[in-house]
């Protein structure tokens, strides 16, 4: 597959706010289908690393599917939206800085960290359950506007999650993508069956 049609057409798929952060990088020695690293405050671009060789073994509506559900997760991290952890990391992030400019080293190992530790709950707010179906779901509501109904986008995204498992390689889904497959499944209409709340807020 030839990288440079297909990241312009999935550049024109994403919403606008994606296409504003959103870098595509072809990376043929990618172990993964697509993989996208967490999204550090302090670096502006947020690329989404594609291994096209893999992606084309996938059909267009999976690849749509798979590409919006993973800019959705990286648009609902918001370092900048209040919360108390994201306020404490920032905090901590000054004063580290102020105490580098002051050279006391008890001080910047003390602030850098508070602010690690700060950060690492911000990091693993975004890896629960919840936030991982949060994402599911808002590709899916995207994937709307594009002419999928819910159910279709439903349907083609859980045959992405189990195709690429298989075009990795890996033996089976892991636990979470587990919970994404009955989540997926009830919106397809599949399964009456839902994914509980007790399970959405589990880490």
């Amino acid at each position: 597959m030839n990288p440079a049609p297909e990241i312009r057409r999935l550049l024109d798929l994403m919403p606008a706010s994606g296409r504003m952060m959103t870098k595509i990088v072809s990376q043929p020695t990618l172990p993964k289908v697509i993989e996208t690293p967490f999204p550090l405050p302090w670096k502006r671009d947020r690329p989404i690393f594609i291994n096209f060789d893999y992606w084309r073994d996938l059909s267009q509506p999976q690849r749509d599917l798979l590409l919006l559900r993973t800019v959705c997760w990286q648009i609902e991290i918001r370092w900048f939206k209040f919360d108390l952890y994201r306020g404490l990391g920032l905090a901590g992030i000054l004063a580290t800085s102020v105490e580098v400019m002051q050279g006391d080293p008890v001080g910047i190992v003390a602030a850098g960290g508070f602010t690690a530790i700060a950060l690492n709950q911000v990091w693993r707010q975004t890896k629960t359950s919840e936030s991982e179906l949060a994402a599911d779901e808002a590709a899916i509501a995207v994937a709307q506007r594009r002419g999928y109904t819910q159910a279709e986008a439903a349907k083609h995204l859980l045959s992405a999650i189990k195709a690429s498992a298989d075009i990795e390689g890996r033996p089976g889904l892991s636990f979470t993508e587990l919970i994404r497959a009955q989540n997926l499944r009830a919106i397809a209409g599949a399964s009456p069956v839902g994914v509980p709340d007790a399970i959405r807020q589990e880490p």
